[in-house]
């Protein structure tokens, strides 16, 4: 696999948050696969304006998904769009991190990842170590991560994508044994601030979405509520609470995300499925 592409369809961390190729890209990645892999342009410009999306800039966006390897044009009875399959595994490791909230326990292993790639493949060792970060990753050292041991098969994954995995060695251990406490280390290696910061701007983000009346609310605050979750579960993995602040605001915004979906989800779904019908 060249350098150049992790994969034919890359999870776009960098997209804003609410803005237009963002949640598209949401409501891709949430309601394409209900409808069967295949939606009208209509339908899914139609959708766009439900969320405040114009339809000049909406098609505009939907390009830019379609030349990311995202979607693939396909005339049916009329225009429209269908998933690419090869953004399916891309989809389908979003839906486990971003609905499937674990967090580590206590005793549980971690996961340390050591690797050694030469300075001439400068890129490719910035590629590694970004994706490494998004995936939640501590920095031990410039060539030393550590994660939740739950979190070694999307290592795995990182690595095989990257054509990389014959550079790293993955380790397991039930406890670092680091000079002074656990909890120190934690601060030293995750950027503890900026998480924090993270989910700060999640709470601020959604409140107020509970109020939606109609279907065609709830899908446009279910859109809202998963485009500025989504990114959330990667940055933040899930870290033991005995190691983290005792105000750590992480269990509060999972108890947010988890009681705005069951209010949202099947309304949301219900408005799409009516939409684009």
């Amino acid at each position: 696999m060249s350098e150049a592409a992790l994969a034919p369809a890359e999870d776009d961390f960098d997209a804003r948050p609410g803005s237009t190729a963002s949640l598209l890209r949401t409501v891709i990645g949430l309601y394409l696969r209900p409808l069967g892999g295949w939606i009208s342009t209509a339908s899914l410009i139609r959708l766009a304006g439900d969320l405040g999306i114009p339809a000049s800039r909406a098609r505009t966006g939907i390009a830019r998904l379609k030349q990311r390897g995202l979607l693939t044009a396909e005339r049916t009875e009329v225009a429209g769009y269908r998933l690419d399959p090869a953004a399916l595994p891309m989809l389908e490791r979003g839906d486990r991190r971003i609905f499937d909230i674990r967090t580590m326990s206590d005793g549980e292993p971690w996961c340390l990842v050591s690797y050694s790639i030469p300075e001439s493949r400068r890129e490719l060792r910035h590629r590694l170590r970004r994706g490494l970060q998004w995936l939640g990753s501590g920095a031990v050292s410039p060539a030393l991560w550590i994660l939740p041991g739950h979190l070694e098969g999307e290592v795995e994954d990182l690595l095989r994508a990257l054509d990389v995995r014959n550079t790293a060695v993955l380790f397991r251990t039930d406890a670092p044994l680091v000079a002074g406490s656990l909890a120190d280390a934690v601060r030293d290696w995750w950027d503890l601030a900026a998480l924090r910061a993270e989910h700060e701007r999640f709470q601020a983000a959604v409140s107020g979405l509970a109020d939606a009346v109609t279907d065609r609310d709830a899908f446009a605050a279910y859109v809202q509520l998963i485009d500025a979750w989504r990114t959330l579960p990667y940055l933040d993995p899930g870290l033991p609470a005995q190691l983290l602040p005792a105000d750590w605001p992480g269990s509060a915004s999972f108890a947010v995300f988890a009681e705005l979906s069951s209010a949202l989800a099947e309304r949301a779904l219900r408005h799409v499925s009516t939409s684009a019908g």
